[in-house]
């Protein structure tokens, strides 16, 4: 089979319905030539429906980040469908209500949400590690641009922030053991998640004027791409990297 991961084992976690960048993550992944196994938690019963509408149907291992006895028995959990890995996708985030109130937001939601949606990076990273030995391989994460502070998205802009930096931590530290970590920031998308924050359509509508090369939030084959792309040998020595695929908002002063 011929594609940029042709023969790449791809861990794909986040994939809830076929609005989800790591829906079409682990499409095109297939696309290109990958293996592909999802986690999921929660609602797996509709993450396994998901699952089916693939290219190929691909399994799926329950993996709730936030439990330590999920994240030790991750590999062997892996192992009964992959014999290795060479990309892990993160695509996991989660703040309660309360974490969308800066001022107000109490300790309890703001710990929850960068548990969730940032210290995740590590222990998934952490836990696939055996899986990409001896031969390295990429993570990749997604993130909204953490550079500035965007109304109404309070501590779940700082957990971003975190995964960034801890994105580049990770690069830092396994860069030797020849595992990149990059991530994808991408434009808002009309998905599930953004269901549960506060003021998106207000934010969302502000990208039409704001992206020069222009943004459908209905698309998420865009960021899809950059993380295949990122997931690729063809950016062997990029790792501590943020790549942009948000129709060139990020770069607009207004």
């Amino acid at each position: 089979m011929s594609g940029v991961l042709a023969g790449k084992r791809v861990l794909v976690t986040g994939v809830l319905t076929e609005a989800s960048i790591a829906f079409h993550a682990a499409r095109i992944a297939q696309l290109e030539g990958a293996e592909v196994v999802l986690t999921g938690f929660g609602r797996l019963s509709l993450i396994e429906r998901t699952a089916a509408l693939l290219p190929k149907p691909a399994p799926v291992v329950e993996l709730d980040v936030t439990d330590p006895a999920h994240l030790d028995g991750l590999a062997d959990r892996v192992r009964e469908h992959a014999d290795g890995l060479d990309g892990v996708v993160h695509s996991i985030a989660y703040g309660p209500p309360g974490a969308f109130h800066f001022l107000d937001g109490a300790w309890e939601d703001v710990s929850t949400a960068v548990h969730v949606s940032a210290y995740s990076l590590k222990s998934l990273t952490t836990a696939c590690l055996p899986l990409m030995e001896p031969r390295g391989g990429s993570v990749v994460g997604v993130t909204f641009d953490a550079t500035v502070a965007w109304p109404k998205y309070d501590w779940m802009g700082v957990a971003k922030a975190a995964l960034e930096s801890t994105s580049r931590y990770l690069a830092r530290d396994l860069g030797p053991r020849g595992v990149r970590c990059n991530l994808v920031a991408a434009g808002p998308l009309r998905s599930m998640a953004a269901k549960s924050i506060p003021g998106f359509s207000e934010l969302a509508d502000d990208w039409h004027t704001r992206a020069p090369a222009g943004w459908d939030l209905a698309d998420p084959e865009p960021a899809a791409r950059g993380i295949v792309a990122l997931l690729s040998d063809f950016f062997p020595r990029t790792t501590g990297e943020i790549v942009h695929v948000d129709g060139g908002a990020h770069m607009m002063g207004a």
